[in-house]
């Protein structure tokens, strides 16, 4: 996407997201980490956005507890060591609650080796990998799916429409795309489906023939990938300019209209799983006038990142404080969150507790643009 609303930010600079009392009233100090630079910019702006649009509306209407959210943006690039820089950076800003990161292999460190033990509340809006809440950590959320939800949805497809199907695996060896391409295959396999290849792939290369020769000597007709927009891009573009035909399955990581920018036409037919589009629900029916205003295109994860700060505004209220462990005591409740996504509630884990995965199809709108609509 990259779109020219992108804004290149200096790691953890405070933006302004309303008119702030002065610096001697307290403010609610909240971080967004994600990828605001490299290969992954358009997600890092949709957790931006989204989170600046929330804290807009929130400080517009009083605040949390009469107080106004403050946001830190901590640029980590889609790297882990650069991801538990920014992290420490929050904590030296006294940010309590982060809004991050994108991808799970920045998640699952900073939450764990930075974020729990200086008592800061994180709610990812992307990070699906199932071991980000699968280890007992007081201060982790999300309010996406899990991998293992998410692969189980492609799985059933794939056994119910492609069983006859010849399919490969692919991956990109990060804990995102390798989750989700393991989830996928041992559902699949528990179905009666066995791929003809599974191989992992270097992220962020230009050149991915030597994978598409071999996907071409397996007659691979149906390509599960477990990866980003980026190397899809390059995977989808190759195959056919190798003659091969092959169908792409995606997950989340592709749902950006970068992975069109990348693929043009052959993006077609390509299809992917993710949540029910959140535009469509009239819960954010409001919000979205706000952003169409902005003439920001509110795609993917821009909603889930708004909802994340509406349910730290919504638990605070109902804990009666900002103190960080009893917000996280509301939200691991069972208590229901009005959101832009609808009712939210959430398991003692810290992930929702309902499953909600639908399939889509990239297909050309009649604008003539490339896009992905639910099947």
């Amino acid at each position: 996407m990259k779109s020219p609303f992108i804004s290149r930010l200096v790691l953890a600079a405070p933006v302004a997201v309303a008119l702030f009392a002065s610096s001697a009233i307290a403010q609610v100090k909240m971080g967004v980490g994600g990828p605001m630079t490299g290969s992954s910019a358009a997600f890092g702006s949709m957790l931006k956005n989204g989170a600046e649009q929330a804290a807009e509306d929130i400080n517009a209407a009083g605040g949390i507890l009469g107080q106004k959210i403050q946001l830190f943006i901590g640029d980590d690039a889609s790297k882990p060591e650069q991801g538990v820089s920014a992290a420490n950076k929050f904590v030296g800003d006294g940010v309590k609650y982060v809004i991050g990161h994108f991808n799970s292999g920045v998640s699952i460190p900073t939450s764990a080796e930075v974020y729990s033990e200086n008592n800061i509340l994180q709610i990812t809006p992307a990070s699906t990998n199932p071991r980000f809440t699968e280890r007992g950590l007081w201060n982790v959320f999300r309010t996406c799916g899990r991998d293992d939800q998410q692969g189980a949805v492609a799985a059933k497809y794939i056994v119910d429409k492609l069983k006859d199907k010849r399919i490969a695996v692919l991956h990109d060896k990060t804990p995102y795309g390798k989750g989700l391409a393991d989830e996928t295959q041992k559902a699949m396999n528990a179905g009666g489906v066995k791929e003809v290849l599974y191989e992992g792939i270097n992220p962020g290369e230009r050149d991915y023939s030597a994978i598409v020769t071999k996907l071409k000597a397996q007659r691979a007709e149906v390509l599960f990938w477990g990866g980003l927009h980026g190397e899809a891009g390059v995977l989808l573009r190759q195959m056919r300019e190798q003659g091969l035909n092959t169908v792409m399955i995606g997950g989340d990581g592709i749902a950006t209209a970068e992975l069109a920018a990348i693929a043009g036409d052959a993006v077609e037919g390509t299809l992917m799983t993710f949540g029910p589009d959140p535009t469509k629900r009239p819960d954010a029916a409001e919000v979205l006038k706000k952003f169409e205003a902005k003439k920001i295109n509110p795609e993917s994860y821009t909603l889930y990142s708004y909802a994340a700060v509406q349910v730290v505004k919504l638990a605070a209220e109902k804990a009666g404080t900002l103190d960080t462990k009893k917000v996280a005591e509301v939200i691991h409740s069972g208590m229901t969150f009005q959101t832009v996504l609808g009712k939210l509630s959430f398991d003692k884990k810290g992930d929702r507790t309902d499953a909600d995965y639908v399939m889509y199809v990239w297909k050309k709108g009649a604008d003539g643009k490339m896009g992905f609509v639910e099947m």
